[in-house]
């Protein structure tokens, strides 16, 4: 319970305290904040899971019609660099026409990071104490599990009793690392609309499917050990923040290119 406290604080109170210091410095902007959440919900939860619907193999990670794992890795990984960095694209393009700026991008970049973290940190945490509570009280056994296969009941039992409290406050800790990497992504693409250079929307869909191979591998138990996985997340988050850094003149060197 302490662990599942933990990751839901950390994916709910950086975002929020993120949003506050935003205010605070002057350069938040609440259209290009939730313009940026518009266009994760709308490209990665309706659009990419509906292709999901389409190609893979209901409840296993794994592509219709093939138990390859390397075809699912490259798929996944690509299914959300493209779709993600599209939504990007098309939120600056075509809706944040007013909202070019280093602090758009920020703004951005929180937004389609901060809902992402409240669906899978927040949501997530919240259902398992929701679990928790009713196995714990009987109620999971009186009321679900006649309802699932026994193999299913005791697979939901499992995880979430014995899942150790460390990996609960990791799951906390990945959010940050995907923030910060929804924020340097972020400003590549609207680097990009405001110099007329698509080809920086292509380099941020390679990196994003860079990034996404590790979980992916791991997603497929090809890979088993998380500590790899958030290694590699962490170097993802510490280039991210740099990036963020390091782009910030570019956005004050002649406005935007026409």
């Amino acid at each position: 319970m302490i662990g599942v406290a933990v990751q839901l604080a950390i994916s709910l109170l950086v975002p929020v305290g993120l949003i506050w210091y935003g205010r605070k410095k002057g350069w938040l902007s609440w259209k290009a904040l939730g313009i940026g959440a518009l266009m994760f919900l709308m490209f990665s939860q309706v659009l990419e899971k509906a292709l999901h619907i389409a190609v893979l193999e209901p409840g296993r990670p794994a592509l219709k019609g093939t138990d390859n794992v390397w075809l699912f890795v490259l798929y996944a990984a690509l299914a959300a660099g493209v779709f993600e960095e599209i939504g990007r694209y098309v939120g600056f393009r075509w809706l944040l026409k007013q909202n070019r700026t280093y602090g758009d991008g920020l703004s951005f970049g929180l937004g389609h990071g901060g809902v992402e973290a409240v669906l899978l940190g927040v949501f997530g945490a919240v259902n398992t104490i929701v679990l928790l509570i009713l196995i714990r009280t009987g109620v999971f056994d009186k009321t679900i599990a006649p309802s699932l296969s026994i193999g299913q009941a005791e697979l939901i039992k499992e995880q979430v009793l014995h899942t150790p409290l460390a990996m609960y406050v990791v799951g906390g800790i990945e959010r940050l690392f995907a923030l910060a990497v929804h924020v340097a992504l972020s400003l590549l693409v609207l680097l990009g609309v405001r110099q007329r250079r698509f080809r920086y929307v292509l380099y941020a869909i390679l990196l994003h499917v860079a990034m996404d191979v590790l979980p992916a591998l791991y997603q497929a138990k090809a890979v088993t050990n998380i500590w790899m996985i958030e290694g590699g997340l962490l170097i993802w988050a510490v280039a991210a923040v740099s990036f963020i850094r390091r782009i910030k003149p570019a956005f004050a060197q002649g406005g935007e290119e026409r």
